[in-house]
């Protein structure tokens, strides 16, 4: 089978990551038309993208629905104009952040994400020679589409002067974004003719000269507003530390479901602690409830008994036998034996449905 693909559609020996990676090597400069840019995925390229001059990705504004209504809201607040350039950049800050905080915080993304910054700020070959072109002499160069109506998918590569080729352009469903390159089920085609690659730069060059330049404003929101600041505390890294260990039970308490008596007050505590003794239980089929006098273990023992099956028996002292009738009862416990810490022997003897 030959290797050198017409169509990408990221099956097996066909995905358009693969082709960026056999391609980028002798490729001088790189543009990038999309609808959707993800950064939490531009690992997949990054090292690919070390040896390319200069790299221009021109994105629209087209987000996610939660993404959607943050700016809304925003430009609701603030009485914005979206189409002006402060809005759309602020629009693309807003969506950056809203990715990066959805992004899975692992090594990969981490070193996608850092090193966009750095190409971001990394001067390219010949800065001076680029600002004279229009660019910002720097490596890689972001823009922003102020209309959002983009949904093009265009990726334009012009190789350096010794290679045959000037260059090729692929286009198709693919958004710059792992899904994109590599997971989804994507049609994208290869076109290598030297006027197919000129129309596609043309195009390219009259949406970019509209674009608004948000380089410098997104390497200084990743950098201050994301879980990638560099400026974090040791008391924020040991809150992230009880997030990580802890975040299994955080807000468990709002998963079960309590019936409390009327009169009974819904006391927070009392369920973050029938929570705990539940998932203790389960775990060593056994469990403590050790609070201190007064905060309610009978009532607290009564809504964990609510949420098991089977039956359950109550020992307790001769005192205490009627009060925990009552306080079962009241809580609606089913299948329940309550007996005195006196008569264990007429328990071993009774034929008790488990």
């Amino acid at each position: 089978m030959s290797t050198d693909l017409t169509f990408f559609t990221n099956e097996p020996n066909a995905a358009l990551v693969d082709r960026f990676k056999r391609t980028l090597r002798a490729v001088q400069y790189f543009d990038v038309l999309v609808g959707y840019f993800r950064t939490s995925g531009f690992y997949q390229l990054a090292d690919s993208l070390e040896s390319v001059e200069k790299i221009r990705i021109l994105v629209g504004l087209n987000v996610d629905q939660k993404t959607f209504e943050l700016i809304d809201t925003v430009r609701t607040q603030t009485n914005m104009d979206f189409n002006s350039h402060k809005d759309t950049r602020n629009s693309a800050m807003a969506a950056a952040v809203t990715e990066i905080d959805a992004s899975s915080d692992d090594f990969l993304t981490e070193y996608g994400i850092k090193k966009f910054i750095e190409f971001l700020s990394t001067d390219c070959p010949n800065p001076d020679e680029d600002k004279a072109k229009g660019g910002n002499g720097k490596k890689l160069e972001f823009r922003a589409y102020h209309s959002g109506n983009i949904h093009a998918k265009v990726y334009i590569s012009r190789y350096s002067e010794e290679q045959v080729s000037f260059g090729s352009v692929i286009t198709g469903s693919s958004n710059f974004s792992q899904s994109g390159l590599i997971a989804n089920r994507e049609f994208n085609v290869e076109l290598k003719n030297r006027s197919d690659v000129d129309f596609a730069l043309e195009q390219f060059e009259d949406l970019w000269r509209d674009g608004v330049d948000i380089s410098e404003n997104f390497v200084d929101t990743i950098r201050t507003k994301t879980w990638l600041n560099e400026d974090i505390s040791p008391y924020q890294l040991y809150l992230k530390m009880l997030y990580e260990y802890l975040k299994e039970d955080i807000n468990l308490d709002q998963e079960i479901e309590i019936d409390m008596p009327e009169g009974f007050m819904d006391l927070q505590y009392q369920q973050q602690a029938i929570v705990s003794a539940k998932k203790i239980l389960e775990a060593f089929h056994g469990v403590f409830l050790a609070d201190v006098v007064g905060l309610g273990k009978t009532y607290i023992s009564a809504m964990l008994a609510q949420q098991l099956g089977g039956g359950k028996l109550v020992i307790c002292p001769p005192v205490l036998v009627d009060y925990w009738k009552d306080t079962f009862f009241e809580f609606g416990v089913k299948k329940y034996e309550i007996e005195s810490l006196g008569k264990l022997d007429r328990i071993l003897d009774a034929d008790i449905d488990k």
